[in-house]
């Protein structure tokens, strides 16, 4: 220290030990001296019941697709669903949310296999109730997964259809509730979907499903590994700007979830996440209901990349991501980094 000190000297700079200098009133570094300091005064952190683990679903028994743009994600058959739900509840992750790759073959300008209570995602949802029961299965309502245009719901021409459509997402979420699901998730962006949603399930006795809004859903580069992964990146025809938001907008976010809250949301998402924390802060101020962000493959992609490739330490930057979410005022997030946060939380 002293041997320093009397280099910078000699460059003239006035430099004294401290134990020497002037007293500072405020010293902030105090409290960042030692690791139980750091801990017993940290604001934030990330726990397992934060997690919510989002899963691909594939048709046939015994199967795990990886998929390219997403290392370390799989699409899975619904009895290795089975199995992922149960390495779910031993880690303590509170719920899965479920997504399917349709078949080509059972696709259609209708999206009628989201109607069929004998799909790929009822199917999963009744196998992981029965052998799981005490985890919390997030499904999502759209179009997108079962249509041959790619898109969340009907066209007219290259119009989507609105209303049509909430009509046909009602009972979709009514179809997806009587094979188990939890909580009803719909990330179309239709307006009024809500609010027909939450009439639909209460007029069938279903009115302890839960409603987790995709209250701002952006029109967002950061899907592409996602859309590979459900089968839509081939099939969509155009994009999704006339429903999904302009990432530009951030009152308007605002002005999505009062509707939704109107008309029966019980919570509320983000999506994507780290681009739009500024929103979750925002909603989770103004509307104090459970709030999350959806953490999308592209921020999973980014990630996993550069720590493949040595640029980044990929688990300080997957923590630190999650972390982020919780400072924003996020009560949890869906992470495709779930099981593997869960299991270094817990030391395994």
């Amino acid at each position: 220290m002293r041997e320093t000190i009397g280099k910078l000297r000699e460059r003239g700079l006035d430099v004294r030990l401290e134990d020497n200098a002037l007293a500072l009133t405020r010293r902030p570094r105090r409290g960042r001296a030692a690791d139980w300091s750091r801990r017993l005064t940290r604001e934030n952190a990330v726990t397992v019941d934060d997690l919510i683990w989002p899963i691909f679903l594939i048709e046939g028994e015994n199967r795990r697709e990886p998929v390219a743009a997403m290392p370390g994600v799989e699409r899975l058959s619904v009895d290795e669903a089975v199995r992922a739900a149960e390495e779910a509840a031993a880690l303590g992750i509170p719920a899965l949310a479920l997504f399917p790759y349709t078949e080509p073959g059972l696709r259609d300008p209708l999206g009628s296999e989201a109607l069929n209570p004998e799909n790929l995602t009822c199917r999963a949802l009744r196998a992981i109730k029965r052998a799981v029961p005490t985890i919390g299965l997030v499904t999502d309502v759209a179009l997108d997964p079962y249509t041959s245009h790619g898109h969340d719901g009907l066209l007219d021409g290259e119009r989507v259809l609105n209303d049509a459509t909430v009509a046909v997402l009602a009972r979709q979420a009514l179809t997806q509730a009587e094979a188990g699901a939890d909580v009803i998730a719909p990330s179309d962006m239709m307006d009024g979907r809500v609010g027909a949603i939450r009439q639909a399930l209460d007029a069938a006795g279903r009115s302890d499903v839960q409603i987790m809004s995709y209250a701002a859903k952006y029109a967002s580069a950061f899907y592409g590994p996602f859309r590979d992964a459900i089968g839509t990146k081939k099939t969509l025809v155009g994009d999704k700007r006339t429903y999904q938001m302009d990432p530009a907008n951030g009152d308007e976010a605002l002005r999505e979830a009062e509707l939704d809250v109107i008309e029966g949301a019980d919570m509320l998402m983000v999506k994507p996440g780290l681009p739009y924390l500024d929103v979750v802060w925002r909603l989770k101020e103004r509307f104090r209901l459970p709030t999350f962000a959806y953490q999308v493959s592209g921020e999973y992609a980014m990630i996993q990349a550069a720590a493949q490739n040595g640029w980044i330490d990929g688990e300080a930057a997957m923590l630190e991501s999650l972390l982020a979410f919780k400072r924003a005022g996020a009560d949890g997030v869906l992470t495709y980094f779930a099981p593997t946060v869960a299991r270094r939380l817990k030391g395994l």
